[in-house]
């Protein structure tokens, strides 16, 4: 009797913990989306939009330097969006008479389809159709590039380098702390949960809070660069734009096609007759040194004996 007694207890518990935390984590998973910063805002409301393939493609176009021939495109790195590069945008002002910036398909302001097969591929290709969008198809266009968006970049490459009809012709590449070479890349244990997570990876999406994201974040910055609190919320809030956090676990399926298509786009980076500038810190936990540098020293070694034997 006492047994069972302490079952029905242990039964009635559960039924209200379980009454208590149904309304709570529907409340949760219907949590708003942050306001906007002023600064966050006033970056929406000065950019743009295009349309691509019915999609709204959000982007910024600012006019430079007066005479000046060159353009610059920056592709921003995951899972921001093009506010990354807001801080060093008045300065490529003064060098540059166009400078240009996107969000990606599934970043900061742009659309977010659900459910969307997203691949570096199709990003690459909106790249191209903002830039005819603007009437620069035919211009020589410097690239600098961030993370996910050297993926991007490479892809822009290799087509560049294949005479692809709707080609960039690109002027310059910059590359930073990009994951260039699959088997140097650390990703974060969210990361690989989310990229692989199957029916685990929705549950997780919506599961994400700020907390977990600034948390997992801020160490892939180094010491002494870390984002505020404020600069975090404004991350935040690109993502949870639209309900970006909801694929999150699509994006990711980038790490997947890198390794598929290693050879396409890390072979873009050899032979090209165009500058190649890298920017690497060395503290980057997600493509670590020394191994991620000893690769790219084999590689350029590579690069430099294929052009003396080509000039032989």
């Amino acid at each position: 009797m006492v047994r069972r007694d302490r079952l029905r207890r242990m039964r009635e518990w559960w039924v209200q913990v379980g009454l208590l935390a149904v309304p709570l984590l529907a409340a949760y998973l219907h949590i708003p989306p942050p306001q906007l910063s002023p600064a966050l805002h006033s970056w929406k409301t000065s950019g743009k939009f295009f349309t691509y393939k019915g999609l709204r493609i959000f982007y910024q176009d600012s006019l430079g330097v007066v005479g000046s021939p060159e353009i610059v495109v920056l592709l921003h790195g995951f899972p921001t969006s093009s506010y990354d590069w807001y801080k060093i945008w008045e300065g490529l002002t003064l060098r540059f008479h166009r400078v240009i910036a996107l969000d990606f398909l599934g970043f900061g302001f742009s659309d977010k389809p659900r459910p969307h097969q997203y691949s570096i591929f199709e990003q690459a290709s909106i790249v191209e159709s903002l830039l005819r969008h603007l009437g620069l198809q035919n211009r020589r266009i410097n690239l600098l590039s961030h993370d996910y968006g050297d993926i991007v970049a490479q892809e822009l490459l290799y087509r560049y380098k294949q005479n692809r009809s709707g080609r960039l012709t690109i002027k310059s590449l910059c590359l930073s702390n990009g994951g260039i070479f699959p088997e140097t890349h650390r990703p974060l244990l969210l990361q690989k949960l989310l990229k692989d997570g199957g029916v685990l990876s929705p549950i997780l999406t919506r599961l994400m809070n700020f907390f977990v994201f600034s948390r997992g974040l801020t160490p892939v910055f180094g010491p002494y660069t870390r984002p505020s609190e404020s600069e975090l919320w404004d991350m935040w809030a690109g993502i949870r734009n639209n309900d970006g956090n909801l694929v999150i676990d699509s994006l990711l399926q980038y790490i997947n096609q890198r390794k598929k298509f290693r050879r396409r786009w890390v072979g873009a980076l050899a032979s090209v007759s165009i500058p190649i500038h890298f920017i690497y810190g060395p503290l980057d936990p997600i493509n670590p040194y020394p191994e991620f540098l000893e690769l790219y020293r084999v590689l350029i070694q590579k690069v430099l004996e294929y052009e003396v034997l080509t000039t032989m």
